[in-house]
C-alpha cells in the first residue's frame, strides 16, 4: 500500500529544506558513478544523467509513491534531469547548489566504499581538461601557430557553455570508462528504485 505524501510545489529545495524532508524523499543522484562514490546524500540512488531515460518507467511508478529530489554536484545536471522528467510527466525537485551546498550547509555525505578508487567531480575534470588543452595549444603554438586554434576552440566552447548553461566537454568526459556505471551498479540502483 502506498503512503500519502505531499507534492512539492517548487522546482528546488535548499539544503536545509531537503535535509528536513529527506526521509520522505526519493533522492536521485544523476552524477557519474565515480562522482557518486566520492560521497552522496544518504539513501541516494545513482542513475547517471545519460542513463535517465532507461529509468523513466521505474521513476514514473516511484513518483506515484514519493516525491523525487534530483541531485548533482552543483545543480545544473539535476535541473536538466528535472526538465527531462517533467517532459515525461514526472514531477521532481532539485537540490539548489547540489552536493556542494549540502556540505556547505553542514550536512554530511554518505561514503559507502572507501576502498574504491574515486574520481574527480565533473567540474574539476572539465577545468583540468580545458586547462591542459589550452596550455598544450599555447606551448605547441610556439612551434606551429596553428596549434593555438585548440586554445581558441576551448575558449569559444567555454563562452558557449556559459551562454547556454550546457557543457559539451562534460558530456564527452562522462563517456570515459572511469565515469561510466558498471552494469551491476546501474541494475542495483534500478532494483532499489523498484523496491521503494
Amino acid at each position: 500500500m502506498t503512503h500519502p505524501h505531499t507534492r512539492t510545489r517548487t522546482h528546488a529545495l535548499d539544503a536545509d529544506q531537503a535535509h528536513s524532508s529527506l526521509p520522505d524523499l526519493l533522492v536521485l543522484d544523476v552524477r557519474t558513478p565515480g562522482e557518486y562514490a566520492t560521497g552522496h546524500l544518504p539513501g541516494a540512488l545513482n542513475i547517471p544523467l545519460d542513463h535517465l531515460t532507461r529509468a523513466l518507467p521505474d521513476l514514473r511508478e516511484a513518483a506515484a509513491r514519493s516525491d523525487i529530489l534530483v541531485v548533482c554536484a552543483s545543480g545544473t545536471r539535476a535541473e536538466n534531469a528535472r526538465a527531462t522528467l517533467a517532459d515525461h510527466g514526472i514531477t521532481a525537485t532539485t537540490l539548489t547548489g547540489g552536493t556542494r551546498a549540502w556540505t556547505d550547509g553542514g550536512h554530511t555525505l554518505h561514503h559507502p566504499d572507501h576502498d574504491r578508487r574515486t574520481t574527480w567531480d565533473m567540474e574539476r575534470q572539465v577545468r583540468f581538461t580545458a586547462g591542459a588543452v589550452v596550455l598544450t595549444g599555447l606551448t605547441l603554438g610556439r612551434l606551429r601557430p596553428a596549434f593555438r586554434l585548440a586554445s581558441a576552440g576551448i575558449a569559444g566552447g567555454l563562452v558557449y557553455s556559459s551562454l547556454t548553461n550546457t557543457c559539451g566537454m562534460a558530456a564527452l568526459l562522462a563517456r570515459l570508462p572511469h565515469n561510466r556505471p558498471h552494469q551491476g551498479d546501474l541494475e542495483a540502483a534500478l532494483a532499489a528504485l523498484r523496491a521503494r
